[in-house]
């Protein structure tokens, strides 16, 4: 291989190592963009629940207990969580692809029953009361999803008169979710988590494609550099190194001496092209002067 084809396989090799290094961080800049907007929406969602359970249980539960009948149960209007679902509910009509779960260990509405991951992340709030936020990234659905939580634990009495024992709970709660779940909870308790999943498959495919048509323009770029390289070099540099070197060759067995090598250019070829019409001349004089000897 000649000095040309190694220049452009080197610049080439260095060419794709950089531009391999731009996709690869490329791709960690769009991932890392993709979950940054994930966990936003999330905490924006997570947030919004939170707050309407604690409305229903700050302005609605107490004055709805003291104007409602004894034993009367109206879920939307006393149960935090309640309220919090049916808000979810309304919500997920214009945006199905975000899901808001309340998932608790042992619930009243079965639907709110926490799976194997929910458990897990309950009991570490349980068992770690200064946590008050877990998140990360879960394949759920058969996708992978970002996921948000925060810990829901038994921080008021009141909660205990629709949780508590269900002898004293009321008695159409009892009819509407029965006695079996959602009872016997105590004051401090951990119980459920609030979470919200958001979807990010598309976006971490997205971010793929992205690098990937980044690399794949690039390295359409690179190849139609080094091409036009390869013509430049081609004919400024190694055309005329190959006329110098056959005339060099000429001149080494004394043939064609008459004729003068071209000297105009100014760049360090231009200086070796001088160089060798120097030493033509100084051959030319010489084979001359030994003609005009034998001449004698």
């Amino acid at each position: 291989m000649g000095i040309r084809g190694k220049f452009i396989l080197l610049l080439g090799i260095i060419s794709l190592f950089g531009l391999g290094v731009i996709g690869i961080a490329s791709y960690q800049l769009s991932a890392k963009n993709a979950m940054r907007e994930a966990r936003e929406k999330a905490k924006i969602i997570l947030n919004y629940e939170l707050a309407s359970k604690k409305f229903t249980g700050k302005y609605q539960r107490p004055r709805s207990i003291k104007i409602a009948p004894k034993g009367t149960f109206y879920p939307y209007l006393m149960s935090g969580f309640a309220s919090a679902r049916k808000v979810y509910d309304l919500f997920k009509q214009s945006l199905p692809q975000y899901l808001f779960k309340q998932a608790t260990l042992s619930p009243l509405q079965q639907s709110n029953k926490a799976d194997s991951n929910e458990v897990g992340f309950i009991q570490k709030f349980a068992k770690n009361k200064k946590l008050k936020e877990l998140s990360g990234v879960v394949q759920r659905l058969g996708e992978k999803q970002f996921f948000i939580a925060k810990p829901i634990s038994v921080d008021n009495k009141k909660c205990l008169r629709c949780h508590g024992n269900p002898n004293d709970a009321p008695k159409e709660q009892i009819y509407i979710y029965g006695k079996t779940n959602g009872y016997n909870w105590t004051l401090g308790e951990t119980v459920a988590a609030f979470i919200v999943y958001v979807p990010i498959s598309h976006a971490m495919a997205s971010a793929k494609r992205s690098a990937s048509y980044l690399f794949a323009i690039g390295s359409g770029s690179i190849l139609l550099t080094l091409l036009i390289l390869w013509f430049f070099l081609n004919r400024a540099i190694v055309v005329p190194i190959i006329q110098l070197s056959k005339k060099t060759e000429e001149i080494s067995l004394g043939e064609n001496l008459e004729e003068q090598i071209e000297t105009g250019r100014t760049d360090e070829l231009g200086l070796l092209m001088r160089g060798v019409e120097r030493l033509r001349t100084s051959i030319l004089i010489f084979t001359e002067s030994e003609q005009d000897d034998d001449d004698l």
